[in-house]
């Protein structure tokens, strides 16, 4: 459906990109039928996933804006390891694409703008009004279980709090304590669920996340997160470590999230800063977004690449 409504906005198709291999289920390490993809910004990494292609294809320049689609954070997570924005809309706003009901259609784009462009052709939407006065946020390096990264953490709180002065939002507290919804992503999944009643401990995780981001968004406009728990790893994966850990529980609740860039780390990799709205505020989301970008620009083009360690260098011209 996405694709449809683009082209007949305007869009020009360039062609199709890369996605996990058979075998690998939703965990882009980087392998697809065709070879490694690479991360436009350290050649030796992986560009995230599932929408690996897309954000890859963006951050180097060759297009303005990509599709892609969500069941776990897979427009997120690949715009945050490639240095670009991506957006998960309010689950209901576009058909699902999965028998899970997790999986939505979204875009992964340079700019905000971009993301609005995406929106206003395929959701019928018009750009919203820029916010009143700063916008309440939370911030959550873990949203109480993830194992973050200290400097992925260090890196999105100094972007959230450089938003705050800049005027865009006004950090509040007390964070967030949720529970982990591994296994109730899991259940969703799993191909025997159909028909099956969710267990007690699924019920109790859904039920008690439900509760604590009701109460959450009574009292903020916008929970801040890193995009990712880790920085991009290579293309043998990540270890024990799972990159959906602060994504995932969004496609299950079905927030609207958005991710923009929010720094490098001391290798040159970058670091996602994941906003998340409450269910239908899509607009607000994306206007909070568009000043976080005003008053915090970043490169709509990743640098030259490296191959191998140390940060990236300037791109001529």
């Amino acid at each position: 459906m996405q694709a449809g409504r683009l082209l007949r906005a305007g869009c020009v198709p360039i062609g199709t990109t890369s996605v996990p291999g058979p075998g690998t289920e939703w965990k882009t390490w980087g392998a697809t039928a065709r070879g490694r993809t690479a991360n436009p910004w350290r050649t030796g990494l992986s560009p995230g996933g599932s929408s690996a292609g897309s954000a890859a294809a963006v951050a180097a320049g060759m297009v303005p804006l990509a599709t892609g689609s969500d069941g776990a954070g897979s427009t997120r997570i690949p715009a945050a390891w490639c240095g670009v924005a991506g957006y998960k809309p309010t689950t209901g706003l576009l058909p699902a694409r999965d028998r899970s009901g997790l999986t939505m259609g979204g875009p992964i784009a340079r700019t905000v703008g971009d993301l609005l462009l995406y929106r206003e052709a395929v959701l019928g939407a018009a750009a919203p009004p820029a916010p009143p006065g700063p916008l309440r946020a939370v911030f959550s390096a873990d949203l109480g279980f993830a194992e973050t990264d200290p400097e992925v953490a260090a890196v999105a709180e100094a972007a959230a709090r450089d938003l705050a002065e800049a005027g865009a939002v006004a950090l509040e507290g007390p964070g967030v304590r949720l529970r982990d919804p591994e296994r109730e992503w899991r259940a969703r999944r799993s191909p025997t669920a159909a028909g099956v009643p969710p267990s007690d401990d699924v019920r109790s995780d859904r039920a008690e996340n439900d509760r604590a981001l009701s109460a959450l968004f009574a009292r903020a406009d916008l929970l801040i997160t890193p995009t990712t728990p880790n920085r991009p790893h290579g293309p043998d994966g990540p270890g024990p470590t799972m990159s959906t850990a602060l994504t995932w529980l969004f496609n299950l609740t079905g927030h609207p999230a958005v991710s923009i860039p929010a720094g490098l780390c001391r290798d040159g990799s970058p670091v996602g800063l994941q906003l998340v709205a409450d269910r239908h505020a899509d607009a607000l989301l994306l206007a909070a977004a568009r000043l976080c970008e005003r008053g915090r620009p970043w490169p709509v083009l990743a640098p030259a690449p490296v191959a191998g360690g140390g940060g990236p260098s300037p791109r001529g011209g």
